[in-house]
């Protein structure tokens, strides 16, 4: 069966069938695979069972498999045999009742994974192993298109300016600004980004993450921060994925917001990540 990537009805993403990830890739592969990626930003795999080693296998046809940003004393995944590139995506708990992993009930709010360090990773694969009868969805936000659904006197007013990127590892609670940063990993990143392969803009805000922009006073910045966030999280730029099993998602960090929807916290979700080393964010001219 050959590769077919079929794009979504919707403002990004696309689904690839006839592969199976688990074998090694020719190099023809690998770049129709990429070069669909950036073109869709979020691919879907479907009907794939992969362990750790070949999900992580998979994943480095496109790059460097990069370590988590959370301290590793603080993984539950350490303490069950993992090392610090993978996160368990799951309220599963252990036999002495402690979770395994990360991130694991509730709704969380839209994000770009690590855009609060120096060199985001570009890419996040994430691959469901178990899911609940309904909720638990993952939706994904097209940010080219809020870029270009700013209105133009935004865009003059913030052009050229950094937003901070603030995070203490939680999913519907924003930084206090009056406390102490030196104790939470925080970057000032640009708010409008070049994408280093498209050439592409994209608006580079979320609301879980994006804490100020800067050189404005406090109100100023929260009400142009909340403008920016309206226009992020607007329904005509998202695409909201209902898992199945076996599925793997490949998302582009630099140029898409993902959040997650509630589900019932008494059925077990269990889905495995790993991202890919990116670098510095570029700043739209």
């Amino acid at each position: 069966m050959a590769l077919t990537i079929t794009p979504f009805d919707a403002p990004l993403g696309a689904e690839v069938t006839g592969v199976d990830l688990r074998h090694d890739l020719n190099q023809e592969m690998v770049k129709k695979i990429y070069s669909a990626w950036l073109k869709h930003i979020v691919l879907v795999f479907r009907n794939q069972s992969l362990s750790t080693q070949e999900q992580v296998a998979f994943a480095q046809n496109f790059g460097s498999v990069g370590d988590r940003a959370s301290p590793k004393h603080e993984q539950n995944e350490v303490a069950n045999g993992y090392d610090g590139r993978i996160m368990l995506v799951t309220n599963k708990r252990d036999k002495n009742g402690k979770y395994i992993g990360s991130l694991q009930d509730g709704e969380m709010w839209f994000h770009h994974d690590m855009s609060y360090t120096p060199e985001p990773h570009k890419a996040t694969l994430l691959h469901a192993l178990e899911l609940p009868s309904k909720g638990g969805n993952t939706k994904f936000a097209n940010m080219y298109l809020g870029y270009q659904n700013v209105p133009v006197d935004i865009k003059k007013r913030v052009m050229g300016r950094k937003v901070l990127q603030a995070y203490n590892f939680t999913m519907l609670e924003k930084v206090d600004l009056d406390e102490d940063l030196k104790n939470i990993q925080h970057q000032w990143q640009p708010i409008f980004v070049k994408h280093p392969e498209t050439g592409q803009t994209a608006l580079y805000v979320s609301r879980l993450i994006s804490m100020a922009i800067e050189d404005l006073e406090r109100k100023e910045s929260n009400k142009v921060l909340s403008q920016l966030i309206e226009i992020a999280e607007d329904s005509s730029l998202v695409y909201e994925h209902v898992w199945r099993e076996g599925d793997l998602t490949m998302w582009d960090n630099r140029c898409s917001t993902h959040a997650r929807t509630n589900f019932p916290p008494e059925e077990r979700r269990l889905l495995r990540r790993c991202t890919i080393e990116g670098g510095e964010m570029i700043a739209a001219a």
